[in-house]
């Protein structure tokens, strides 16, 4: 599975970006996409990764706490061997500046595990990343 991540750009505070995630292709047991998770990390010059927001195969959805009421993630599982992720982003602020990641999890039981709490799985298939830079 690919992943292409596109959308990120310059803003200033207040303002609204939507990323996303083009994901293709298919899993070693050519399962359809719409089985599998999604999550939206992103990881700031000398910071850690975290996970910004997930959608799991049954559409159940996960917010971190910093961006709960701003960021909107959804998902269109468009063909079999096609998914887009979205992530709508309102009201960013300098702090949400990082370069954002999509990752899919090809675990058919990957709705059982919170992807919140795994931000380095190393059962995540990751994109190149789209960067978002927030001046105040």
């Amino acid at each position: 599975v690919n992943l292409e991540e596109s959308g990120g750009g310059s803003v200033q505070a207040g303002g609204s970006l939507r990323l996303s995630c083009v994901g293709s292709g298919w899993s070693l047991n050519r399962i359809p996409l719409r089985a599998f998770c999604f999550g939206w990390f992103r990881q700031a010059p000398g910071k850690e990764r975290e996970v910004v927001a997930t959608i799991d195969s049954r559409d159940g959805i996960e917010y971190a706490d910093s961006v709960k009421g701003r960021f909107t993630i959804s998902r269109d599982n468009v063909e079999d061997h096609k998914n887009i992720v979205d992530l709508q982003m309102n009201n960013l602020q300098p702090e949400d500046s990082a370069k954002y990641y999509c990752a899919i999890e090809t675990q058919y039981d990957c709705f059982l595990r919170s992807m919140m709490a795994r931000p380095n799985s190393d059962s995540y298939t990751w994109g190149q990343g789209t960067t978002v830079t927030v001046s105040s």
